[in-house]
């Protein structure tokens, strides 16, 4: 009996036995075999992590490698409140006056809050952010003065669970690495160099926050200044410390392309130095000013006033971030006059010797009243220019056609993009043919019933200077990589011939009569060079489509040396005071700023004979055309 009893219990043990090795190879099977992928997803997914790595942004540098924007390393530094326990007190203290904020708003943001996490549950959140761009100096004294906290504990003495929150608390403030935008010249050529901000985007399912350009070259060369992220696959332990021998991918990042400029920083502060000066004389809505290689088109320098710090956009008005030499509109006024006289050569329907009656000032034209500045008789071509006499270039326009003057504003550039590598650069407005109104074609070679930004008015300017020949305005010179090879080079480009070079030459002829006693900016000439160049006063329109008379656009625009042109130079200014004809407001600035850039630069010379220019002349001015509204 008993054995019998003995040998059940073995087999139910045998039983029991095969059962558990059964269940537990089925389990093996289901856990190796039937559930692999499942499982070892979940255990990726606890061991095997993903780092996005950010390329270095690329820096901003003038035509002489000066920088105008680069990338720096700093820390975006946040707290985990589960860490403080009943320490946020001792901690606020020790960051307050580290992070120059009060004790009592550190307290509020070491309050535990709840977000929800991927799988949408609730949980606390261990990442608060406590300051974004930290200098890695800074983050140094705060890890100094997080690890020496005034806690009035024998560390050494801890154990358990207490010594494990004090090496905790230690890790409760921690800082992640970023970059930071800095542009060491504050406001130099902030409108061209522009700015730039911190974008969150989400890539594969992490969110990332890269530094991606705003406005100017920062934005429009967004792609080649922010290279390309990186990544890094790689399994990490219990502590999450990367198993380096694990790595499984490691995709370096590729820094981003310095962008180097066709701007020159010596010429850019001469600019804005003189624009000041313009600024503080006349107090003008804004002032602006361009310099221009007119051979190639290459701008050294750009600036508009009001300006801003792109260190502190935050602190700017949109006002003063509004680059006016490409995104506004305006009538040109007489500048413009230098489309249908140039065009009128070319096609030798005029001649600079050719005589046209200026009716003594008043002139009554498709039942407008057009008026001069000053009553003029008979006037050649070229005294036109000298004395800009609307009267004379309507009737020049009026000769030519308007099939004909429409043609040259088309090829001087008006009505159509530039092509500079800005962002938000206007057309400006150049009605055809079918909208204009009998008045047109005497009202627009006097610069009226047209408008152009500024940029387009100089390069037309170029134009004339440059033998006719229009080039694309040129802002970038070259791309670089960190090591300063060069990956891409840019060219100046030739839009057109716009004019014949004897045009071009009759045209130069004209305009050097502007800057001297006899013209209408005598304030524009140079000591050692001959420049020519063109004034202009232009009336600003009113909402009630009335032309104002006590608002204007007041410019100058000019290069030299006059016969072999190397530096065009325009200065606009909206609404100057104290004095606003173009010879009186605009002349001065290009003349302070043409006298420096031409030291600068070292050009030669060409003035052999002297005559009376600069400040001492007595100046012919310019006034504004006054005629009646246009419908």
């Amino acid at each position: 009996m008993a054995k019998k009893l003995q040998l059940r219990r073995v087999v139910m043990l045998a039983v029991v036995l095969a059962v558990a090795f059964a269940g537990l190879g089925y389990r093996l099977v289901d856990l190796q075999v039937l559930r692999h992928d499942e499982l070892s997803a979940k255990a990726q997914l606890y061991t095997q992590h993903k780092y996005l790595l950010e390329p270095r942004r690329g820096d901003i540098l003038d035509c002489r490698g000066n920088v105008l924007a680069t990338t720096v390393n700093v820390k975006d530094l946040f707290v985990d409140p589960t860490l403080l326990g009943s320490r946020k007190a001792e901690v606020a203290h020790a960051l307050a006056p580290l992070l120059q904020e009060t004790e009592t708003k550190l307290l509020e943001r070491f309050n535990p809050a709840r977000i929800k996490n991927s799988a949408g549950v609730l949980v606390e959140r261990q990442a608060v952010p406590l300051k974004s761009d930290l200098a890695l100096e800074d983050w140094q004294k705060i890890q100094f003065a997080i690890n020496h906290l005034k806690l009035d504990v024998d560390e050494k003495k801890l154990t358990g669970t207490n010594k494990l929150f004090y090496q905790n608390l230690k890790k409760a403030v921690f800082a992640r690495d970023t970059q930071m935008r800095v542009y060491p010249n504050h406001s130099l050529a902030a409108h061209v160099v522009g700015f730039s901000a911190k974008q969150e985007i989400k890539v594969q399912q992490t969110f990332v926050k890269p530094i991606v350009g705003v406005e100017g070259i920062e934005a429009s060369f967004n792609t080649k200044l922010s290279g390309v992220r990186g990544w890094k696959v790689t399994e990490t332990d219990w502590k999450q410390h990367e198993v380096v021998s694990m790595r499984d991918q490691d995709v370096e990042a590729q820094d981003g392309f310095n962008v180097v400029l066709t701007i020159d920083s010596f010429v850019q502060d001469i600019l804005e130095t003189a624009l000041a000066e313009g600024m503080k004389n006349h107090t003008p809505l804004s002032i602006s000013g361009i310099v221009i290689r007119p051979k190639t088109g290459e701008i050294l320098a750009l600036a508009n006033l009001p300006t801003f710090d792109p260190n502190a956009v935050s602190s700017s008005s949109p006002e003063s971030r509004r680059n006016h030499v490409i995104g506004d509109s305006i009538e040109p006024g007489s500048t413009f006059k230098i489309v249908v006289v140039s065009g009128a050569l070319n096609d030798q329907t005029v001649h600079l010797n050719d005589v046209f009656d200026c009716e003594n000032g008043h002139f009554f034209f498709a039942g407008t009243h057009l008026r001069d500045h000053e009553g003029k008789g008979s006037l050649h071509v070229e005294e036109i220019i000298t004395h800009s006499s609307n009267i004379g270039a309507a009737k020049i326009g009026i000769k030519m056609g308007q099939k004909r003057l429409y043609d040259y504003m088309h090829d001087f550039g008006f009505g159509v993009v530039t092509g500079v590598p800005l962002p938000a650069e206007a057309r400006g407005l150049v009605n055809s043919l079918d909208h204009w109104t009998k008045v047109s074609i005497a009202q627009i070679p006097m610069g009226q019933g047209v408008s152009v930004t500024r940029l387009q008015m100089a390069m037309a300017m170029c134009a004339v200077a440059n033998n006719g020949v229009l080039m694309r305005p040129m802002l970038v010179d070259r791309l670089e990589d960190r090591d300063h090879q060069v990956v891409a080079k840019y060219s100046p480009q030739r839009v057109r011939q716009v004019i014949s070079e004897s045009a071009a030459r009759d045209m130069v002829t004209a305009l050097k009569t502007v800057p001297t006693a006899k013209g209408t900016a005598v304030k524009a000439g140079m000591t050692n060079y001959i420049v020519a160049g063109k004034t202009g006063t232009a009336q600003k329109l009113e909402a009630n489509r009335h032309y104002s008379h006590t608002k204007f656009i007041s410019s100058f625009i000019g290069f030299f040396p006059a016969d072999h042109p190397e530096v065009c130079i325009s200065i606009v200014l909206d609404e100057p005071k104290q004095g606003y004809y173009g010879g009186l407001a605009a002349a001065p600035v290009f003349h302070e700023v043409a006298e420096r850039v031409a030291n600068y630069l070292k050009i030669r010379p060409d003035r052999i004979e002297e005559e009376p220019t600069g400040p001492l002349a007595s100046p012919e001015v310019e006034r504004p055309i006054r005629t009646a509204a246009i419908n």
